[in-house]
């Protein structure tokens, strides 16, 4: 027997009009519709600190990176996936309704059934109850849906499944490049401004320069005076002279 969702996808690889991941993405979830908008989320705290959030958009099964988001957790301390995810849902689908705006055909969180039930509560609270939701585990067959104890999983030579691999790639790449540049910026303003007489202005205007603090380390007197007068140069290279000593 052919589905009919089948003719629908061998119609629609013959007119081009969607990539063929997407229809099948559709039959792998069972959706009623062509998932075109998809939001992903996924949480970053390395070694625990500084908890992001990254949200990634695909649109017709292309990043549109115009739309990513990033949030800073705000709410929790300590590395806390499952509070994060509450936190970063509420925010994004608070601002949602405020704006009016439609929901995605589909929503993926990064994480298992801790992760899902989480987002799923949210959803519930903000009255939203027009939505599709997944959570994708660490093994990527593994696709939780809610209300379903046991994961389910997605046949690994699927393009739908390669679809939501890349999908969720995306969104932990952001989310860890994110997570990067605070930390570098939290490691730049405690060490420089550690230096006696090196305020935070100072901090920021050698990092925007060069670029990071081992290429501050590394770069000599007259550059350093270029930037912020001899000095404050004179002050960074005796502080960074004497701890090669030490």
């Amino acid at each position: 027997h052919v589905f009919p969702l089948q003719i629908q996808i061998q119609k629609m690889k013959k007119e081009g009009s969607v990539p063929y991941s997407l229809s099948a993405l559709q039959r792998d979830l069972s959706l009623k519709e062509l998932p075109k908008r998809i939001e992903c989320f996924d949480i970053s705290n390395i070694q625990g600190s500084d908890s992001v959030a990254s949200m990634v958009v695909f649109v017709d099964g292309k990043p549109k990176k115009s739309e990513y988001k990033k949030f800073i957790i705000k709410s929790v301390t300590g590395p806390d996936d499952f509070a994060s995810m509450h936190e970063v849902i509420k925010r994004r689908y608070t601002r949602l309704l405020e704006n009016k705006d439609q929901m995605p055909d589909l929503i993926i969180v990064d994480g298992g059934k801790g992760q899902l039930s989480t987002a799923v509560q949210v959803l519930i609270v903000l009255g939203i109850k027009q939505y599709n939701i997944i959570g994708l585990a660490k093994r990527l067959e593994e696709v939780f849906f809610p209300g379903k104890q046991e994961p389910e999983s997605i046949p690994k030579t699927s393009s739908g499944l390669r679809l939501l691999q890349q999908i969720r790639d995306e969104a932990h790449r952001f989310a860890v490049t994110f997570h990067r540049q605070r930390r570098s910026k939290r490691t730049i303003k405690t060490e420089l401004i550690d230096i006696k007489g090196i305020g935070k202005a100072t901090a920021q205007k050698l990092l925007k320069a060069l670029g990071s603090v081992y290429k501050i380390k590394r770069a000599d007197f007259t550059t350093l005076a270029e930037l912020v007068g001899e000095q404050k140069a004179n002050l960074i290279r005796g502080h960074y002279n004497q701890n090669k000593k030490e």
